[in-house]
């Protein structure tokens, strides 16, 4: 039960935390290791802003900062679901956690990430 409120207490500072400062202004937001020493974005690039466009009612610049973290909100979602609730949909579960569907993504955001690094 501890642990449970305080895991909340993080969520829940951090949601406030990512809705009241934009971490593209604020410099004490961890920057991206892999773009800092690459100068790429990784697949994760832009999903501070995106959250923060989020909680801001922007949901137009969150796209644009990270469309695949937006795409991947409600398999997040579901995934936090499986775990809380384990019996509550087995089948889900154990598609979501199926080497096929797990080596898809990985795939997925192998492709998102050389994607978006390519020269329009």
């Amino acid at each position: 039960m501890a642990t449970a409120a305080a895991a909340l207490a993080v969520a829940v500072a951090a949601v406030w935390l990512y809705g009241a400062f934009d971490p593209s202004v604020a410099r004490w937001f961890p920057r991206c290791m892999f773009k800092t020493v690459t100068g790429f974005d990784c697949p994760g690039c832009g999903s501070q802003r995106a959250i923060h466009a989020l909680l801001t009612g922007n949901p137009v610049a969150a796209w644009h900062y990270n469309a695949a973290f937006m795409l991947s909100l409600p398999l997040i979602l579901l995934l936090a679901l499986t775990r809380l609730r384990p019996g509550l949909w087995p089948r889900l579960t154990r598609v979501l956690g199926s080497r096929f569907f797990i080596l898809t993504l990985f795939f997925l955001f192998i492709a998102w990430t050389v994607g978006r690094n390519l020269p329009l």
